[in-house]
């Protein structure tokens, strides 16, 4: 197993592109756990769903490589009990994020702003939910950062919970199963095999679109109301 995932590094290393400092490249992470690599993976999805110091982690590209890892077999596992697995760390981390939020309550969020918790994060995720409702504990699985955040504000929102349950399992099943099944299927291509790291930075970038649009969106909102002042 172990030269199986030194392989897999090694392709990784043809590309010199790199996004994430090296302690957070999912391929990095994964080698380096050796045969404890799901465990890992397992800790790392509960922590960004439920520690909101989590906030940082490569949730989906780390997704998508554990997939292909998988394929490859070099994470020394059947597909159904890694999918298992990640779907209950991420919805027992979204119980966690629920009720940190709802124990601790809005003081949390009134300190000044700190280098782990910026009030732009709070804010924006907020704003997410309010617009969105319970979908947006749906949504927010796809969403980096928000993902972190939105369920210790569900719990200081005090959401009903056993909507917020039902909503986190759905989330969870659709997060984990398509992130890591398309690193399963698509991961054997030899295109992406040899580019693994444009194919995480790609993963990456599609994570964050729905923040791209929002911010456009918001952008040109603010413009339309400066301009009645203007004139």
């Amino acid at each position: 197993m172990t030269t199986e995932l030194a392989a897999l590094g090694d392709a990784a290393t043809t590309s010199t592109l790199a996004l994430l400092p090296a302690w957070l490249d999912p391929e990095n992470i994964i080698t380096a756990l050796g045969p404890f690599a799901l465990v890992g993976v397992c800790l790392i999805i509960f922590s960004e769903c439920g520690l909101l110091v989590g906030f940082f982690l490569p949730g989906d590209s780390l997704l998508f490589v554990t997939g292909l890892f998988t394929a490859a077999g070099a994470i020394d596992s059947p597909l159904w009990l890694v999918l298992a697995l990640l779907t209950i760390c991420a919805f027992v981390g979204n119980i966690t994020g629920y009720w940190i939020g709802r124990t601790l309550g809005p003081p949390m969020f009134n300190k000044p702003d700190s280098k782990l918790f910026k009030q732009e994060y709070v804010d924006k995720t907020h704003e997410f939910f309010e617009k969105y409702g319970p979908v947006a504990i749906i949504l927010a699985r796809f969403v980096p950062i928000v993902r972190t955040f939105i369920t210790a504000i569900a719990g200081v929102a005090k959401m009903d919970q056993r909507k917020f349950f039902l909503y986190s399992a759905i989330g969870a099943v659709a997060w984990i199963v398509s992130m890591t099944l398309l690193g399963y299927f698509l991961g054997n291509i030899p295109v992406i095999k040899e580019n693994l790291e444009l194919a995480t930075i790609a993963i990456v970038f599609l994570s964050i679109v729905p923040i791209i649009i929002e911010y456009v969106r918001s952008r040109r909102s603010n413009n339309k109301q400066q301009a009645p002042a203007a004139d």
